[in-house]
């Protein structure tokens, strides 16, 4: 599946099933992104593209030297359950 960043719309999304899964940013400091909302729509949910967006989203952050905000469950979920992200997560 690709991942695609819009960052003018802030936000990574792939189409699946004849709609658009993504996850949405902010940026609430100069070098800080909240990681805020992701959606999957139904035909596509439990197959691990919420993980897809999520890892997106934080290996942009890194590449960009962004800290990270996980204020959206799925992304605190993944970040938990990855420790290689915790060095960028405040």
């Amino acid at each position: 599946m690709d991942i695609i960043h819009d960052p003018d719309d802030l936000r990574f999304y792939a189409e699946v099933a004849g709609e658009e899964a993504e996850l949405t940013y902010t940026y609430p400091e100069d070098t800080v992104m909240d990681l805020d909302y992701t959606y999957i729509p139904p035909a596509a949910r439990n197959k691990g593209l919420a993980d897809q967006l999520v890892k997106a989203g934080l290996d942009f952050a890194r590449e960009s030297n962004f800290q990270v905000i996980p204020s959206c469950p799925v992304v605190e979920a993944y970040v938990k359950r990855h420790p290689e992200y915790h060095d960028i997560v405040i």
